[in-house]
């Protein structure tokens, strides 16, 4: 098990990332651009979505404003996009994956990463991936886990680290220490973090860099 706050405090750009642990779920954005900065969490009825800080500054909506999180009868979806109304719409996690692929944001092609939380304590992590062919083909992987012991979870992220072009994640889905919200926070890059959302035993937290939390 790898310790998570050392992961993130090596890694200036991990990107969106989540980690679903006992109980818990913690989701977070990151910006390199000024159009992905200018965001901020806002609560919903269902969940959350991003919204501009400054709607006079917003460039271009398609692929930063979205429900991260959602309700789906008495399960939890937490994506890194679009495709949590996707889920959600076919009320079914895998079939909701299916249909969908990796962002067209070329030569980046930013994975879509997805999970869902049951009330028993399992959970299942997927990854939209660009497959690397010339047909610009899709590889979805699944990850299902009965559940995670107290103080463990999984972390997926969209990237490996900075670069140009990103690189996407690779591998499973690595499982994690799960630290406090704060520690969380603070962990990640401080230029580059923009909002985070924590929901530790149901207790959610919503913290934006622009409104200085």
């Amino acid at each position: 098990m790898q310790d998570l706050l050392e992961l993130l405090e090596g890694n200036p750009y991990p990107g969106r990332g989540i980690v679903v642990g006992h109980k818990r779920v913690y989701y977070w954005i990151m910006g390199r651009s000024a159009n992905s900065r200018n965001r901020i969490f806002v609560p919903t009825d269902d969940g959350i979505r991003t919204e501009a800080y400054d709607p006079s500054k917003l460039e271009d909506p398609s692929l930063i404003i979205y429900h991260p999180v959602r309700a789906m009868g008495d399960a939890l979806v937490v994506t890194n996009g679009d495709q949590t109304d996707t889920i959600v719409e076919e009320n079914d996690f895998f079939r909701g994956c299916l249909k969908r692929r990796f962002e067209p944001d070329g030569p980046n092609f930013t994975p879509r990463i997805s999970s869902i939380l049951h009330p028993d304590g399992s959970f299942a992590i997927s990854i939209l991936k660009h497959a690397e062919t010339e047909a610009d083909e899709c590889c979805r992987e699944f990850f299902v886990y009965e559940g995670v012991e107290e103080g463990a979870g999984y972390f997926i992220s969209t990237y490996q680290g900075d670069g140009n072009p990103l690189p996407s994640f690779a591998g499973e889905p690595i499982k994690v220490t799960m630290p406090e919200p704060n520690e969380i926070w603070a962990a990640l890059n401080k230029d580059n973090k923009v909002s985070l959302y924590t929901n530790v035993e149901g207790t959610v937290r919503l913290f934006n860099a622009r409104e200085g939390e």
